[in-house]
């Protein structure tokens, strides 16, 4: 981000280059300074399929969908950090993940 010399006003992105809108003072150029962030294209998937289930601790717990009676678990903050972390389990038998909220 620049500023103005003269009226330290924030210059904005013009087809020239930068331009300040109170006084007109312009800095040529057709690429503003600063970090560019280019954002990749790929889904966030916590545990993916059997992906870390050796790795995972296990629990004694009725599957919603199978009824097989055990389970590995994790722990997300998916709220706000004021909030309890959101625990979420997945069946060893069918792979059906569900969460618990409290």
């Amino acid at each position: 981000m620049k500023f103005c010399p003269s009226c330290e006003v924030r210059l904005r992105k013009s087809e020239t280059g930068l331009v300040c809108g109170r006084c007109g003072y312009s800095v040529a150029g057709d690429r503003p300074s600063g970090i560019i962030i280019e954002q990749q294209d790929s889904e966030f998937n916590v545990l993916d399929g059997t992906d870390g289930k050796e790795a995972l601790p296990t629990i004694r717990i009725d599957c919603e969908k199978c009824g097989h009676g055990e389970a590995v678990w994790w722990m997300l903050q998916t709220r706000s950090a004021d909030e309890p972390t959101t625990q979420f389990y997945r069946c060893t038998e069918c792979n059906h993940t569900w969460r618990d909220y409290s």
